[in-house]
């Protein structure tokens, strides 16, 4: 995310000065291909040749060029960074997203059908891994949950994540590991919304159709100024990273109108409480 961003700038910067990709590389002493791989954001990018590429450019505004290395520098330490959830294998297909979640400041969440990852109790997690059925060995679930325990652990501490979660009420209804893990489970619920870095809300079944029904995403959102919102998809086959302006801002909408439908937080709770009676 940071290395698209660096290299959209500098690219920005080249376009204004009507060059080529041909003059960066002849500027850097490297090949086109790498400049292309630089403004994609795919490789970091040296000191050196940033201040070469702001000399080419024209861009002697000493601020813009120290924002840009700091930017580069942050950049370069994070592609480094060896984080947290490298030491549990069940979170490997999940490492970008969680990598990301690692460095957010807020997330906003639509959930159709289950209980968001950040809300869920660990009988709920290994139910759901159960349920699916796509593990080859069961001796990986346990890492799994542990892992998805651990990225609890962003909402508390010092800085905790901003979680807006908005979920159907189908997916408190359902079963997932039968009425004992429910009742834990919808009990978590009640206690996470008391937290005041979380926004929890219902779209309850009288709401009816709604804009939000063909698929669930997450939208995470980072501190650094300028940077891009991205938007998180799993399918039944792969998971979609959204990363431009359009995409962020029509999720963004879609998540605002599904959000309107939805119940204030204060009557979520009481849906939540009823539920619970009921089992």
């Amino acid at each position: 995310m940071l290395g698209r961003r660096l290299g959209g700038e500098l690219l920005r910067l080249r376009e204004a000065r009507s060059l080529r990709q041909s003059h960066a590389a002849e500027a850097l002493t490297a090949s086109v291909a790498k400049v292309a791989k630089i403004e994609r954001g795919l490789v970091p990018i040296r000191d050196p040749d940033i201040r070469a590429l702001c000399h080419l450019y024209g861009e002697t505004d000493e601020g813009v060029v120290a924002r840009l290395l700091a930017l580069a520098k942050t950049d370069r330490e994070r592609r480094k960074a060896s984080g947290w959830w490298n030491q549990y294998p069940g979170l490997q297909s999940m490492v970008e997203y969680v990598a990301l979640e690692d460095i957010a400041t807020s997330l906003r969440t639509w959930q159709l059908a289950i209980v968001p990852g950040l809300l869920q109790t660990p009988d709920y997690a290994r139910a759901l891994a159960v349920g699916n059925g796509s593990w080859e060995d069961p001796d990986e679930i346990e890492p799994f949950v542990a892992g998805r325990m651990s990225r609890q652990a962003r909402l508390t501490g010092e800085q905790p994540l901003e979680l807006w979660a908005v979920v159907h009420e189908g997916a408190l209804r359902q079963l997932v590991g039968g009425r004992d893990v429910m009742r834990e489970q919808l009990g978590r619920l009640l206690d996470m919304a008391r937290r005041p870095n979380v926004k929890l809300q219902i779209l309850p079944h009288l709401a009816g159709a709604h804009p939000g029904m063909t698929s669930a995403f997450t939208i995470v959102s980072f501190a650094e100024p300028g940077a891009l919102d991205v938007v998180h998809m799993d399918t039944t086959s792969t998971t979609l990273w959204l990363e431009s302006d359009t995409d962020a801002h029509r999720h963004g909408s879609l998540f605002g109108r599904v959000s309107r439908l939805a119940l204030a937080q204060h009557n979520s709770v009481g849906l939540i409480n009823d539920i619970l009676k009921e089992l």
